[in-house]
């Protein structure tokens, strides 16, 4: 009886990462302060497997992570979505509102992210949103799941999924 090829490949490669500045948003009055990691990301990816014995090219998928991570890097990132902070611009200045605090900081060092909090489920989910964007790709490739994992440190990963309907 013959079977469908399918496979799973896991991008995980030493390069895919950004470095953030980032808080973690607990509750309407408890945050982190202030701090930074190293987020690595990883890509799990479910193809159909071709007559060459490859799903694609891996480099096609590499360069748009890279991309991706690029984005983000060196940046304070900050939530435009959270239920218990409020992002406002001043000047040069994003002036974040949180628990009766004024939070500064230079625009031109931030990123306001689509995203309800800064942490490695947002990332994922917001990483794994802007892949899907590029339509080309997965259609072309035949792409059926994703999973987008981001890690702050080891042995601590967030991921978000997509499987085509």
């Amino acid at each position: 009886m013959p079977v469908k090829a399918y496979t799973c490949i896991e991008i995980s490669k030493e390069d895919l990462k950004f470095s953030g500045a980032h808080f973690t948003i607990f509750s309407a009055t408890d945050r982190e302060r202030l701090h930074g990691h190293n987020f690595k990301v990883s890509l799990l990816l479910t193809a159909d497997v071709g007559e060459n014995g490859m799903c694609f090219s891996y480099v096609e998928i590499k360069t748009r992570l890279r991309k991706l991570c690029a984005q983000l890097d060196e940046y304070t990132l900050l939530p435009a979505e959270s239920p218990y902070m409020r992002v406002r611009s001043e000047g040069p200045l994003y002036i974040a509102e949180f628990n009766g605090e004024e939070i500064p900081f230079l625009i031109s060092d931030t990123l306001l992210l689509p995203v309800r909090n800064t942490t490695v489920e947002e990332f994922a989910r917001y990483l794994l949103e802007l892949l899907l964007c590029d339509a080309p790709f997965i259609e072309g490739n035949e792409i059926r799941e994703l999973t987008m994992k981001v890690s702050s440190g080891p042995g601590q990963w967030g991921s978000a999924s997509w499987t085509r309907v």
